[in-house]
């Protein structure tokens, strides 16, 4: 089962005729997470033809408006639609406050209840698990407090090698499931069949890195380790380096050495500062460092 990322909106504070601010949507083991939520969002989601009813997580790094004012258009949206299930936003602590003001001033009534999951630790945690996914905070170094966020697929099931099943008529259909899961199987006779006989290796996990605004901060490598691709905000080039460290930024070059040391198998980058009309200066810039780096796209969807 593949992963997909679909890029919503990648630019940063001031939105464009043809670019959105900072929001994805991760499609991993038929969950559906929305990371960052900036203005407009529900209208990329249209775009992209997203089922709104399948997002049941929301994941905003912090609340610089670029990354959540598209929050509460978006839950309006969903009681209109019919919603009358959960929703799980994490966020960090002043997401409740922030949505119930805007709730109560507007008198907008949901039908269904936000379970809030406000984040104030600044080491990594376990903010989400099931028995496919586990998610992770990234704590980053911006103006406020901000997170990034990890998403692992779990150990996968093992293959069934039918044809050396086939061979033996004791293993039914209802063994299948154990062999799966790597047990062996015993015959009749107390012989003991070795299920990396029966079984071929899982398909590997998958995992995805979102990395919001930060200045460069290596202590998100150990984290982010060897994870399949990576975004990175990366809103200057290094000849402004300066300025980057001033407004809590990276540039392309150290998003391409945070990938480099992470061994990464690739780098996305985003973010940029509207000042850059020809964005392919930051894949210039990261590709000396990374070779492995690309430019997002509107609406495009990345196979993870």
């Amino acid at each position: 089962m593949s992963t997909y990322l679909t890029i919503l909106g990648f630019n940063s504070a001031i939105p464009t005729v043809n670019t959105s601010p900072t929001s994805q949507l991760l499609e991993m083991e038929e969950r559906c997470f929305l990371i960052d939520c900036g203005e407009g969002t529900q209208v990329q989601l249209r775009k992209a033809k997203a089922r709104f009813s399948k997002i049941n997580h929301i994941f905003i790094s912090h609340l610089h408006g670029d990354h959540c004012f598209g929050l509460p258009g978006l839950i309006a949206s969903f009681r209109l639609l019919g919603r009358d299930i959960p929703l799980h936003v994490y966020g960090p602590k002043g997401i409740k406050k922030m949505l119930e003001t805007i709730f109560t001033i507007t008198e907008t009534h949901r039908g269904f209840e936000i379970i809030y999951h406000e984040l104030e630790k600044d080491y990594s945690e376990k903010i989400y698990e099931d028995n496919r996914v586990e998610v992770y905070t990234i704590p980053l170094d911006h103006r406020i407090y901000c997170n990034g966020y990890l998403f692992k697929e779990k150990m996968k099931e093992r293959h069934l090698n039918m044809q050396e099943i086939s061979k033996y008529s004791e293993i039914e259909t209802c063994d299948y499931h154990n062999l799966k899961a790597g047990k062996d199987f015993e015959l009749s006779d107390g012989y003991i069949l070795k299920n990396e006989i029966l079984t071929t290796e899982p398909t590997p996990p998958v995992s995805y890195a979102f990395c919001s605004d930060t200045r460069y901060l290596e202590s998100v490598i150990p984290i982010i380790k060897n994870v399949t691709v990576l975004y990175h905000e990366s809103t200057f080039l290094h000849d402004l380096k300066e300025m980057a460290d001033y407004t809590g930024h990276t540039t392309a070059l150290e998003a391409a050495r945070i990938a480099r040391q992470a061994d990464v198998g690739k780098l996305i980058l985003g973010h940029f500062s509207n000042r850059y009309g020809d964005l392919t200066v930051f894949t210039d810039e990261a590709r000396t460092v990374f070779p492995n780096a690309f430019l997002p796209k509107a609406l495009e969807v990345v196979k993870i």
